[in-house]
């Protein structure tokens, strides 16, 4: 079998690791995250790992060492990995896209949920430290921020849109279309 690499966008809490943690159990696929990296250097740094600074670690990695600095590691992650099926999860700019297109066999796919659903997700997930306390302003705000803009124009370059607004079994449904399709 040839190795498939799912590239994963979409906005703040659209439901990027849901379908993510679904093809990994599901189809035994390996995980490479673009925020992975983030998390080890704020955590070495003991720094908190909220958006905020996720977001200027990212911009200072990507001003200092290239804007496809983060694509790069991804792309030589996925081509090291042995794994018949990788996933790479949180691409969220344009210069993310190009380094992967680049590997055989890539798919991108963008997964999308409404405003309002988003931000009851991110409510109740907990995943950042600030997550449950968020107002609605803020998550708003949030959504004008430099990476989060970039993604709608990530997802028009998507091979296939997942519709998270339904039910999970719904997603699972849809990602196993693409995914079977491709193997």
């Amino acid at each position: 079998m040839a190795k498939l690499i799912i590239g994963i966008v979409g906005e703040n809490a659209a439901g990027k690791t849901t379908a993510t943690e679904y093809l990994k159990n599901k189809f035994n696929a390996v995980t490479f995250r673009f925020s992975d990296m983030l998390y080890d250097i704020l955590k070495r740094m003991y720094i908190e790992p909220n958006r905020g600074n996720l977001q200027t670690i990212s911009t200072n990695l990507r001003q200092n060492f290239g804007d496809d600095i983060m694509s790069k590691v991804i792309a030589q992650d996925a081509k090291n990995s042995t794994a018949d099926i990788i996933i790479t999860e949180g691409v969220r700019r344009p210069s993310d896209v190009p380094y992967l297109k680049e590997l055989s066999n890539f798919i991108l796919i963008y997964i999308k949920a409404d405003e309002r659903v988003r931000f009851s997700r991110l409510s109740n997930r907990g995943e950042k430290p600030d997550d449950a306390t968020k107002t609605w302003e803020e998550f708003q705000a949030e959504g004008t921020q430099e990476a989060e803009q970039k993604i709608l124009e990530i997802a028009a370059t998507s091979n296939f849109t997942i519709d998270n607004n339904g039910t999970v079994e719904d997603t699972y449904r849809q990602l196993d279309e693409v995914v079977v399709k491709h193997l």
